[in-house]
This record gives C-alpha cells, structure tokens and sequence, in this order.
C-alpha cells in the first residue's frame, strides 16, 4: 500500500534523487504494517512557500526562501498515517517519535538521507535530505536545468 499523494509529490524531487526516493518510499511502506503508512508532507518548496512557513508562528523553520534544501528539491519531510477505523483511510496523522517513525528514520538514514532530527542547533525531526555535500548557499549559485515538471534544478 501506498500514499498516492507522496508518489505526486516525489515527481517535483530533483531529477538526481527523484527514483530512488520513490523506490525507498515503496520499500519502507512495505516494511510498515498494516493500517501504518508513510506520507512526505513536502518535497519541493517554492521560494515564495518557503517564505509562507518561515513566517508562521510557532516557528517552524529558520529557513527563509532559497535558504532550504526543499527549495532545490533534495528534500522531504515525513509524516505517519494511520487508519484507525481500518477502512483504508489513513486519517489519522502523527509526527511522534514513535516505533514507526524511529523505523523510516533508521531506514532513509541507512540509504544515505541526512536527518534533521540530528541537527544541534534546530531540531527538524521531520525533515530528510540528500544534499551531495552542498549547502544551499552553493546550491543557490549553481547554474540550473528547466525540468519536464516545470521546476528549475540546480545543475549537480
């Protein structure tokens, strides 16, 4: 089983990663069990998205535009989804610590992901990315392509 609003969103993740993400998406919800499914509540962000969450309160980013990996595409932030009522909704959403979420960490961790929940300075427990060394400082001075979806990619 899977979430067909993640396999939407991982089309906007950089060229580079977006099929191995989309395996390793298929590959954990097969490991997760019955009734628990893994959702990416963000992938790509605009510069102008970006903007939209730095400003809100409580605070959940120090990320202004152009300042996250979101905004290159070589990112994601997770969700986990439960159906409650076991009728194949998946309503219930949790961005706790759990046995479940320990699980994707381990797993995307152990395929080369960086995890924002071992930051020192902002926890971002939600947050996954592959950066290939680069930060968005060298990332935003990269020259880029205009992909079929319609977002530019830092060229890597």
């Amino acid at each position: 089983m899977y979430d067909k609003l993640t396999l939407k969103r991982i089309l906007d993740a950089h060229p580079l990663i977006r099929e191995e993400l989309k395996r390793l998406y298929l590959q954990i919800n097969a490991k997760l069990p019955k009734g628990v499914r893994l959702r990416f509540s963000w992938v790509y962000r605009s510069h102008e998205q970006q903007n939209e969450l730095y400003n809100k309160r409580p605070k959940v980013t120090n990320a202004k535009g152009g300042q996250s990996i979101h905004n290159y595409g070589l990112a994601f932030d997770i969700v986990i989804l439960f159906d409650k009522d076991n009728n194949g909704t998946f309503e219930t959403a949790s961005w706790e610590q759990d046995q479940y979420f320990k699980e994707v960490v381990t797993f995307f961790k152990g395929n080369g992901y960086t995890w924002g929940g071992d930051w020192n300075s902002f926890k971002d427990n939600p947050h996954f990315q592959k950066d290939f060394g680069y930060t968005w400082r060298t990332l935003k001075d990269l020259p880029t392509k205009l992909d079929s979806n319609g977002i530019e990619y830092p060229i890597i």
